[in-house]
């Protein structure tokens, strides 16, 4: 990992890492206060099997804040409605990505099926500003996006009563945006992953 730094340093890329997670009308459960033998109880509005699903990309460049770039894909509950990203997805955040970034990128991600589609794997080779390194089979803990899930489960999700899939939707972008706007954040996923992006 430490010469794909130096690789991304090197040509002044951006290393950027990505991944996906799904989220319910479920909340994830966390510690809370309460009075000595009053344990809090978080009613959940019926059980929607509606989910909603994050893109991240985290973005590191030696001399710049770093960023943190998310695309949602909501589950539209059609049966023959794709409820994952499609390879199209993809290429469209990555352009998005280029475009904010202003400069080549250097890409990890993970061995998902959709990674290594022919389609998307044509259009990748076909730009000169995307590098593309797939991290290690099961092997979350190197990838900073990671933490970003965790940020939002333990903070603005834990023991919240989502009403409606708008009301979700509408707690993760808060989340997001601030940890968008907290680099130091972003900074602290990569340091747990062991990883630095150092200039060469």
């Amino acid at each position: 990992m430490a010469v794909r730094g130096r690789l991304a340093a090197a040509r002044g890329a951006w290393l950027v890492f990505e991944d996906e997670a799904g989220f319910s009308m479920t909340p994830p459960q966390a510690k809370t206060w309460s009075q000595r033998g009053r344990t809090p109880v978080v009613r959940v509005r019926g059980r929607s099997r509606r989910r909603i699903s994050i893109a991240a990309l985290t973005c590191y460049k030696p001399g710049h804040r770093s960023r943190l770039i998310y695309r949602p894909r909501r589950d539209d509950g059609q049966r023959d409605g794709r409820k994952s990203f499609s390879w199209r997805d993809y290429r469209d955040l990555l352009t998005a990505a280029h475009q904010q970034l202003g400069g080549p990128i250097v890409l990890v991600w993970d061995n998902l099926n959709v990674h290594k589609a022919a389609d998307l794997r044509e259009w990748a080779a076909a730009r000169d500003w995307l590098t593309i390194y797939y991290l290690p089979p099961y092997a979350p803990d190197l990838n900073p996006v990671e933490g970003i899930w965790s940020l939002l489960r333990r903070g603005w999700l834990s023991n919240v009563a989502f009403s409606t899939p708008e009301h979700l939707v509408q707690r993760l972008r808060r989340g997001l945006r601030h940890i968008q706007y907290r680099s130091h954040l972003i900074d602290g996923c990569l340091a747990e992953t062991g990883l630095t992006v150092r200039p060469t």
